[in-house]
């Protein structure tokens, strides 16, 4: 049994959509999301959190779990070796602190477009009008002499 859901016409419209600007740009985003997601990762990872271990006395935040079920390990990495049942709120903390800072950045870049948008805005208003086209001058000039 063959389903026809539409052939070449159902290619041709997907192909449309695919090819938008819209779609495109959505794609890019994601991508460049991608990126700036693992730099963020790493900031948190790499950056922040080994001084803020220091600040705690060398404890490592990533690694603070409860054992909900199976033999207590001293690290997370060993209790997920050993298949024990773990409450991981010390990755749930690096993922906050992630959130916050793409959070920042992006409340940092909409600020900044919207800074930019209001600049422009304010010198297009500033902005003599552009001259009337030559024939529309021309045009008022045989009208101001035909009054006469």
């Amino acid at each position: 049994m063959v389903i026809d859901i539409g052939g070449q016409e159902m290619l041709r419209e997907f192909r449309d959509f695919a090819m938008r600007g819209n779609v495109i740009d959505l794609a890019v985003g994601v991508v460049i999301g991608a990126a700036f997601g693992k730099i963020v990762t790493s900031l948190v990872e790499d950056v922040i959190m080994p001084p803020m271990s220091v600040i705690l006395g060398g404890i490592d935040v990533s690694n603070w779990f409860l054992t909900l079920a199976g033999d207590k390990a001293a690290t997370l990495e060993a209790a997920k070796k050993a298949g024990v049942v773990t409450l991981n709120y010390g990755v749930f903390l690096n993922v906050i602190i992630q959130f916050v800072i793409v959070a920042f950045a992006i409340f940092i870049v909409i600020k900044q477009i919207n800074r930019l948008r209001a600049l422009t805005e304010r010198q297009a208003a500033a902005a003599p009008p552009p001259p009337p086209p030559r024939s529309e001058t021309l045009l008022a000039e045989i009208r101001d002499l035909l009054k006469k």
